[in-house]
């Protein structure tokens, strides 16, 4: 069960960051939607780390 959280956990990290690559690479990035991108990145970055 552990590894499955896990793994969701990680499959959700690898799309924000393909979501905050795609609006990074837009002509004109929304800031605060990479903001918000990047603070929920952390938020499961630090999730991974507790567990």
């Amino acid at each position: 069960m552990q590894s499955s959280h896990i793994d969701a956990l990680k499959s959700k990290h690898a799309g924000l960051e393909a979501r905050l690559r795609d609006e990074q690479s837009r002509p004109a990035p929304d800031v605060g939607m990479i903001q918000q991108l990047k603070k929920r990145k952390l938020a499961l970055k630090e999730e991974l780390s507790s567990i």
